[in-house]
């Protein structure tokens, strides 16, 4: 073979391998474009790209809405939207089919009911209501708002919108006489624990529900002297005192359901399972948590005074006290960093309202 014919052949060979060169580049650079397409959600299932295009086309299914109107089912078809993985069917409160529910037989407290059965079999012999009103349980589009206790909401006279809402959740002890202006003076739910709720019995609305959350064995036994009126004893197992007296008849108390404890925690926020225990920054918020059970039985919902703002160490912490911003502590039991990441995308999803913009 002549010279002339070897540089040829090599000059072949080396175009050869720079076109199989780019072919196999360009493979690889459209394997990672389909990657990157597949990669439309985050690790616990949430769309990453939460933009409005989602609400036009669900504000589209949902049509023929009138000026503040209700939209049936929008909140579980938003959610749905920015997270496929979204169940809705499960019930505000515990009833006697709660032994149906696997998963709650497989937790302990506040994760689920394990070692609670026949406590929680004694306290829903003598309740007999596992349902919201009758009014409200007619209504075929329910418009809710979960009420933050953060002084974001100091000062925003949104009480009369707040008290238009079909459905008011309050949490804990935060007072609504004297705070109407802001706050609204309707309460269709307070959601508490024992060290939560209210100590006065004056200061118990008449015409709400007492919603009890279980975060603990101990809270279950609370809950048994309270509806059958037993004495109570204020400091047994419990991290400060707690009521001795609820004002309420048995069938005005219901037993808020485990799951949207669990839900919140494990599948919304993504804390530590650690084995189903309470441990170290895995438990939720009664504010996320009342969030999520709204999400589930709820046709709108919106949130108002949820935010805390670090920047403003001088900003009052609650609207209904003196206590500063920079009072707040790391909390050794809820983290809410990855609370907070999770509301936002409720709002930017355009899941829930924001009332107060806090979020």
């Amino acid at each position: 073979m002549s010279l002339l014919g070897s540089v040829r052949n090599l000059l072949l060979a080396l175009c050869l391998m720079l076109v199989l060169g780019f072919l196999y580049y360009s493979a690889g650079k459209l394997h990672m474009h389909g990657w990157g397409q597949e990669a439309q959600y985050d690790r616990l299932g949430f769309l990453l790209k939460l933009d409005s295009k989602i609400s036009t086309e669900l504000n589209y299914k949902n049509g023929n809405i009138t000026e503040g109107g209700c939209r049936k089912g929008f909140a579980s078809a938003q959610m749905t939207a920015i997270f496929p993985k979204f169940s809705k069917p499960a019930p505000m409160f515990l009833d006697n089919t709660y032994k149906r529910w696997s998963k709650l037989k497989e937790f302990v407290p506040p994760f689920g009911i394990k070692g609670q059965e026949a406590v929680i079999q004694k306290i829903l012999g003598i309740t007999k209501h596992y349902t919201l009103t009758s009014y409200l349980d007619s209504l075929s589009c329910k418009r809710c708002i979960i009420m933050g206790n953060g002084g974001i909401v100091a000062n925003k006279s949104l009480g009369s919108r707040i008290d238009e809402y079909d459905v008011v959740i309050r949490l804990n002890e935060a007072p609504v006489k004297g705070f109407e202006k802001d706050v609204g003076a309707k309460t269709t739910l307070r959601i508490t624990y024992p060290e939560g709720a209210i100590q006065k019995p004056a200061r118990y609305e008449k015409d709400s529900l007492f919603v009890f959350a279980g975060f603990k064995p101990q809270d279950f036994k609370w809950l048994k002297y309270i509806v059958y009126k037993e004495r109570v004893s204020p400091s047994d197992g419990f991290w400060k005192s707690v009521a001795t007296v609820v004002p309420k008849e048995p069938k005005e108390i219901r037993i808020l359901n485990p799951y949207f404890i669990r839900e919140a925690a494990f599948t919304f926020i993504g804390l530590p399972v650690n084995n189903g225990m309470m441990g170290r920054g895995n438990i939720p918020t009664l504010g996320t948590v009342a969030i999520t059970m709204a999400l589930h039985n709820c046709d709108e919902v919106a949130v108002a005074g949820f935010g805390y703002d670090m920047n403003a160490p001088n900003a009052p912490l609650h609207y209904y006290e003196s206590v500063k911003m920079s009072a707040i502590k790391e909390s050794w039991t809820h983290n809410i960093g990855k609370e907070k990441e999770f509301l936002r995308k409720l709002v930017k999803g355009q899941v829930i309202t924001d009332l107060t913009a806090g979020i």
